[in-house]
Order: structure tokens, then sequence, then C-alpha cells
């Protein structure tokens, strides 16, 4: 006599390690691949921590497999992640990646914040009150 097995995939929400808030217009895989990147160079994903695998990602995120393989492969190749045997892929911290990387990171934004300030021709003074404003209340008391 032959048992039928159903296997069942855990639906339990599963916390990612990094925080991501998508955005319309950029796409989805270099969003993805900065939200990592930023995570992995700012500590909120420490070196040698396991990463979800390409199906967690996938399911979590809502993004298609070959998306989510297609960053974790320019993540490994740029040395953010490492291929560990019976374990998967791990955070990495490329050699001479620090501050000057997590400044990198910004500059994308800021060229915005300025580009649309000079268009409403707003003096850079203004503009930085506005960060520093902006960051209090978003309690980042480092910042001053």
């Amino acid at each position: 006599m032959y048992k039928s097995i159903l296997y069942t995939y855990n639906t339990v929400p599963v916390v990612l390690p990094f925080r991501i808030q998508f955005r319309n217009g950029v796409p989805v895989s270099e969003q993805l691949d900065l939200a990592v990147r930023r995570a992995i160079l700012s500590g909120e994903l420490a070196d040698g921590v396991e990463f979800p695998s390409v199906r967690t990602l996938a399911q979590e995120l809502k993004i298609s497999p070959p998306t989510i393989h297609k960053v974790v492969a320019g993540l490994r190749d740029a040395g953010f992640l490492a291929s560990r045997p019976g374990i998967g892929m791990v955070v990495t911290v490329p050699p001479g990646e620090g501050r000057e990387a997590l400044l990198g990171h910004l500059s994308p934004a800021c060229e915005e914040l300025l580009r649309e300030a000079a268009m409403l021709q707003i003096p850079l003074a203004d503009v930085l009150e506005a960060v520093r404003r902006t960051a209090e209340r978003a309690g980042c008391k480092e910042m001053k």
C-alpha cells in the first residue's frame, strides 16, 4: 500500500535581515542590490551571517526568482556574498569597503535632492537645515 505524502511549505512570514521599500521608476533589481549593500556596509548585516535563499527572498518580496538570482550573483561577484558548502550564501564585507562606500551609496539620493532644490531655487543652507530637521524628527540624535 502506498501512502500519499503531502509536503507543505512554512507559511510563517520570514523577517528579512535588511529593509527595502520599492519605488516606482527604479528597477527592482537595482533597489534590492542597493538595500543589501547598504545593510552590509552599515553593519545591519554582519560578516559571516547566512543570507536568505533565492526562494525565500522571492516569496517574501514577491519578486521573480530569476531577478533575485541576478542580484545575488552580482552581490557575490562584487564580494558582498560568498557561497559556503552546506550553508548557502553568507555575507562578506569586501576589503576596503567602509565610510567612503557608504557615502557613495548616498550620492544618488543627494544628487536628486540637490537637483530638486535647484529647480525650486532653495539655497544650500536651507536644504541642509531641512535635512537636519528631518533627522531630528526621525530620531537621528547622532546627526548634529
